[in-house]
């Protein structure tokens, strides 16, 4: 792959903006485990191995089974998955994938179901989060760090 702009080093607004949504993020009720399942599904979805990098590093680190990242992918042909995440797996494909059909009425009423408001609304900016890292580290040929 060829060498790109460097976006990450660049001192500019937006990417200021982006690490301040990051961090705010971080202060939401959801959980570290929760947090990693949205970013490494939508990561898988967008095929961006660097962010799959370093969210499934995070998630292990956190105390997500390597199992459950292995089967994430087919997240609905296994019950290794609490029915709480689920419903954030489906909204995380739902919202990554945007253009088939959105967040659907089914999966956001589901979500009423076990997350209030403010949770819904962390667990939607969550998801629009990764995806715009996903969009960066793609389009400027991010790499994946040799360990």
């Amino acid at each position: 792959m060829s060498t790109r702009i460097k976006i990450l080093s660049a001192n500019s607004e937006s990417y200021k903006a982006m690490m301040n949504l990051e961090m705010t993020l971080q202060t939401t009720s959801l959980s570290n485990i929760q947090k990693e399942l949205i970013k490494t599904r939508a990561s898988q979805i967008n095929q961006c191995a660097f962010c799959l990098d370093m969210h499934t590093k995070d998630a292990l680190k956190y105390g997500e089974t390597a199992q459950r990242l292995f089967l994430l992918n087919a997240w609905r042909e296994t019950d290794l998955f609490t029915e709480e995440e689920k419903v954030i797996l489906a909204m995380t494909e739902e919202i990554t994938l945007i253009s088939q059909k959105g967040l659907t009425d089914e999966t956001y009423e589901k979500a009423t179901q076990f997350f209030d408001e403010e949770q819904i609304k962390s667990i939607i900016m969550a998801v629009i989060t990764i995806n715009m890292w996903n969009r960066i580290a793609i389009s400027t040929h991010l790499q994946v760090p040799k360990n």
